[in-house]
């Protein structure tokens, strides 16, 4: 049956996480958690909808939105993608757009609205195919996953012959990579207690909680203050023994020599990596600190787009590539970043948490494991225990590790009273925190 898109909806919604200070890191102090929510309807009703957002954390959520809604008319009254051909055809239409385009171009947040809008089109046509997105993905031939990937600018380091290569040369195990996906699931990581707000009985409480889960490596949020950090870094290592990575995340904080000083300090403790220690935009700098000092590198959340991922890796700058599923123009370009990375050896390891981010990740990671790297070694998918609640098919952690989704679509929609409850500012839970000025205004 021949589907149409006939609305194009978008919601501002967010959780006050500011109040525990969950999320909160050296460069963000008070987040939000927010997502510009997107959902497709279609003339098939309430069943077959595609749902989708972006994540901020929270001003600029709305900003978020009227972006999204200037996507409009490329979507509504257009017939509903459901093959390869049809999701290609909605990116390049989308992120091709000459006027829209100008705003990044391919950057930003018109760059993030295309993947909204991208990643809500995956959710429905998985769901009409009754398969969840990771699985939806991994059946596709190697010809049609290739047709998915915008290859301009990135033929000096991948072509599509290239690409095609990979693909056939793990096409081979897919059945049986599927079969053991579903029966052990996927590595993780957990960030949960390692936000820079919490005091020192909470960070050792929940570093004992994770590894009593069966978490094998942590991630611990610096960057504000040296002494300070050697101080959490020994704490955590003290806490948790030999035996568990610790990865530490700067969000940005330094510039290459401060990266370079701060990581030589840290070194004696033994992390894991250091994840975006400098400016994400900067290239050649982060191929200066992973050259200056002895931890690994690793960065790609806020790596506006495939080009700059693509000068990652020629120029060496990174140990981990970390795709994040709601940055870049959604699962088409999360492709490209994928097969980028398995041309280079580089291992994928996702940045989640926020809203919903760990939903859609998962999806991206399994399907690589299944029909691109075909390998789960030195790979883990990030996880924090946090806005899950709000899921219709929340991310479920067991021993450690990301149970494999069997519902069909992208795990994306989240339910009705979330949305009415955290709609911004007129939901409730908005409503209850107005002062006494903002009311009589």
């Amino acid at each position: 049956m021949s589907l149409t898109v006939t609305d194009l909806e978008v919601e501002d919604i967010r959780f006050p996480t500011s109040e525990l200070l969950d999320g909160s890191d050296a460069m963000n102090p008070d987040p939000d958690y927010s997502a510009a929510y997107v959902v497709l309807r279609t003339d098939g009703g309430a069943s077959e909808e595609g749902h989708g957002f972006c994540f901020t954390i929270g001003r600029g959520n709305d900003v978020m939105a009227a972006a999204i809604q200037a996507l409009r008319s490329h979507v509504v009254g257009r017939p509903v993608p459901r093959t390869a051909a049809g999701l290609a055809a909605l990116h390049r239409r989308l992120t091709h757009d000459s006027q829209l385009r100008w705003l990044g171009p391919e950057k930003g947040v018109m760059h993030m609205a295309a993947g909204a809008v991208v990643n809500a089109a995956w959710d429905l046509a998985a769901r009409l195919a009754g398969r969840p997105v990771w699985q939806f993905l991994a059946e596709m031939t190697p010809e049609d996953l290739v047709s998915l990937v915008d290859f301009r600018y990135l033929t000096d380091a991948l072509t599509p012959r290239e690409a095609l290569g990979i693909l056939r040369a793990a096409e081979p195990g897919r059945a049986e990579r599927t079969e053991r996906l579903l029966a052990e699931g996927y590595p993780a990581y957990t960030t949960s207690p390692g936000w820079l707000g919490y005091d020192d009985d909470k960070l050792v409480r929940l570093c004992k909680e994770a590894v009593a889960d069966g978490f094998t490596q942590i991630k611990l949020k610096v960057g504000a203050d040296l002494d300070d950090d050697v101080r959490r870094l020994s704490l955590v290592r003290r806490t948790v023994g030999p035996g568990i990575r610790i990865a530490v995340d700067a969000n940005q904080r330094w510039d290459v020599t401060g990266a370079v000083e701060w990581m030589r300090a840290l070194a004696p403790y033994d992390p894991y990596w250091i994840e975006e220690p400098t400016s994400p935009d900067d290239v050649l700098g982060h191929a200066a600190v992973r050259a200056g000092q002895p931890v690994k590198v690793a960065t790609g959340e806020h790596v506006a787009n495939r080009v700059v991922f693509k000068q990652l890796l020629q120029a060496g700058a990174v140990d981990f590539v970390q795709i994040d599923a709601a940055r870049v123009a959604g699962v088409n370009e999360n492709l490209a970043v994928l097969l980028l990375a398995a041309r280079f050896g580089i291992p994928v390891c996702p940045h989640a948490g926020g809203v919903g981010l760990c939903e859609l990740v998962q999806h991206l990671s399994m399907f690589d494991y299944v029909a691109v790297s075909g390998s789960r070694e030195d790979r883990v998918i990030e996880y924090v225990d946090h806005l899950h609640e709000h899921f219709a098919e929340p991310a479920v952690i067991e021993e450690g590790r990301y149970v494999t989704p069997r519902a069909p679509g992208f795990s994306a929609r989240m339910l009705p009273a979330s949305i009415a409850g955290h709609r911004y500012p007129q939901g409730p839970v908005w409503q209850a925190r107005r002062t006494p000025e903002e009311t009589a205004r």
